[in-house]
């Protein structure tokens, strides 16, 4: 779907779930922190949004990011697959179980809607993403939309797993996200050389990982580009 039409959609739909809560612009305006204007221009379908106030405007209506974005219709041909089938799964390789629950918390928060499995060292993580070990029952053919790596994990290091995965290629497509708390410069540079799409410092917050989309050609809701093949892992975010 063209992006001016993925922009009036998502105008149409938040204007719709405003009016059928019964509250104005101004009001939906004050819920999300944002200005009327701002509001009044996404409505009209002439704003680019992004992530962060995107998920603003979904929790102001009660709502959450997944739905104020429709399924197309048979109508609309042109569009990529449908949420519902189309959301990418996202891979957490953490091994803190304070940091896990703290980024599951803040994107249940957010209402983030795509599924996250989480893995606890990096063997394991390699044995889930290729169908390996205690993970040989799971699909080949679904492999993880964005990878999210500690770069500090038990049994395998994340600079070994990174190397894995972008030396193998069915893999070395997918965008990895290194997530740290190291402030090494060598560090940062040994990421970088094997492949890593960026890095976050933790702890990981969707603000944090909203701000660097447009680097790993992501915008808004995490979905399949049309005509994704199961190996095909390349993937972008749409409305």
């Amino acid at each position: 779907m063209p992006i001016t039409n993925i922009k009036k959609v998502f105008g149409e739909t938040v204007k719709n779930r405003r009016s059928a809560l019964g509250i104005s612009q101004e009001t939906l305006a004050e819920r999300a922190n944002l200005h009327r204007t701002y509001i009044s221009d996404i409505e009209r379908g002439t704003r680019n949004v992004s992530l962060e106030n995107i998920t603003r405007i979904a929790v102001a209506l009660e709502t959450s990011v997944h739905i104020l974005f429709p399924q197309p219709t048979a109508v609309d041909a042109s569009a990529v697959a449908a949420p519902s089938s189309g959301l990418v799964d996202v891979l957490l390789i953490e091994d803190n179980v304070d940091d896990i629950e703290l980024t599951l918390n803040v994107f249940g928060q957010a209402r983030f809607a795509n599924h996250i499995e989480v893995v606890k060292d990096g063997q394991e993580a390699l044995d889930y993403v290729f169908c390996q070990g205690r993970h040989t029952e799971r699909s080949p053919d679904r492999f993880p939309g964005i990878i999210l790596l500690d770069l500090f994990l038990p049994v395998l290091s994340g600079l070994e797993v990174l190397r894995q995965l972008k030396g193998d290629k069915r893999t070395r497509d997918i965008p990895v996200v290194v997530l740290t708390t190291s402030h090494v410069f060598d560090d940062f540079r040994a990421c970088e050389r094997l492949g890593a799409a960026d890095y976050i410092m933790k702890p990981l917050d969707f603000k944090k990982l909203s701000q660097i989309t447009p680097n790993l050609k992501l915008d808004w809701v995490l979905v399949k580009p049309a005509g994704q093949t199961p190996t095909d892992t390349g993937i972008e975010m749409r409305a």
